[in-house]
């Protein structure tokens, strides 16, 4: 059995030797001549899963040790017989640090606090749950947007997009990418959502680039509405308009940290393992003391700054983010 697997997943190295052969490779080596003969791939989202990559190979299952899955493509993985896994809600306490750091940064400069304030979540999932309850832990007044959850919990408390459009202070996004479809999020943040918002309205987009149209932004944005962005269109060749325009800007890296990468191998691991039978289903990512995070406090400005200084090497940044 031969596996690839993407080079810059962290805990994974030795673990899947004894079961198949491992090959590692950086996202832009994906090659259909790579992933020929492979049984199985573990990757991340720079690496795009469609016809163009597989037609012809002997893939039978990939895990994605991330969250998102966009860059899979389900329905040719569904033709042709390919298992995909997720790691789903693996780097949600990583993203509830992230926006928790951009209130504390904006509670700095402007000199206020965010009780009392109203914080809007759209999309609550695992991401979005952590988020809401750190906002009430805040003293903020939370609004929930998540139609398929509303479908399926009509008496959750969600309010419609116009409603949280209209009064919320802070909004964060928080949902998949779907290009498509009753629940698209494509451009959800569109010009028609920009003229609802508040004038002073904080807006963060740690979810993925697609959500936000940037060009919509830059046209129709009241001029003191902030932006925070984490996730970008286009990466990683990012928008220097859409940079010079927000208040705080980071490589897509507010998941990254060092138990949300933990967990992503982990489940990644364990996937292939009951896929393949390999008896690896209660393994776990081991990592060494001096890796563990000592606080949760996070210096998203550092971050920001680094970005300033070397837009161009935004996937560096993002590969050789030192996880915290």
């Amino acid at each position: 059995m031969k596996i690839v697997v993407d080079s810059f997943i962290p805990f994974i190295r030795g673990v899947l030797e004894p079961y198949a052969e491992v090959v590692y490779a950086e996202p832009a080596a994906f090659t259909p001549a790579l992933v020929r003969d492979a049984d199985a791939l573990v990757i991340r989202t720079r690496v795009r899963c469609d016809a163009a990559l597989l037609d012809g190979s002997a893939v039978r299952f990939i895990a994605t040790a991330t969250i998102g899955y966009d860059h899979i493509d389900a329905a040719y993985c569904a033709c042709h017989g390919i298992t995909w896994t997720n790691a789903a809600g693996c780097n949600a306490d990583g993203v509830r640090q992230y926006v928790q750091a951009v209130l504390e940064y904006v509670e700095r400069i402007d000199g206020v606090s965010m009780a009392g304030k109203t914080l809007g979540v759209v999309g609550v999932g695992h991401v979005g749950r952590l988020v809401s309850a750190m906002a009430e832990r805040k003293g903020m007044r939370v609004l929930r947007n998540d139609p398929p959850r509303q479908l399926a919990e009509p008496d959750g408390g969600f309010v419609s997009l116009e409603q949280l459009a209209r009064e919320s202070d802070v909004i964060t996004f928080h949902t998949p990418l779907a290009l498509s479809g009753e629940f698209a999020t494509y451009h959800l943040c569109d010009a028609a959502f920009l003229q609802k918002i508040r004038p002073d309205a904080l807006l963060i987009n740690a979810a993925r680039g697609g959500v936000v149209d940037e060009e919509a932004f830059l046209a129709y944005a009241p001029a003191t509405c902030r932006i925070v962005l984490d996730c970008w269109e286009h990466e990683p060749h990012i928008s220097r308009p859409m940079l010079d325009r927000v208040l705080l800007g980071t490589p897509h890296i507010a998941g990254y940290t060092v138990r949300g990468k933990q967990n992503a191998t982990t489940m990644s691991v364990q996937a292939l393992s009951r896929f393949f039978g390999l008896g690896l289903d209660d393994w776990e990512t081991v990592v060494p003391p001096s890796m563990q995070p000592a606080t949760d406090e996070y210096d998203i400005v550092a971050d920001y700054r680094t970005l300033l200084q070397h837009t161009a090497e935004f996937e560096h940044l993002r590969s050789s983010y030192r996880l915290r």
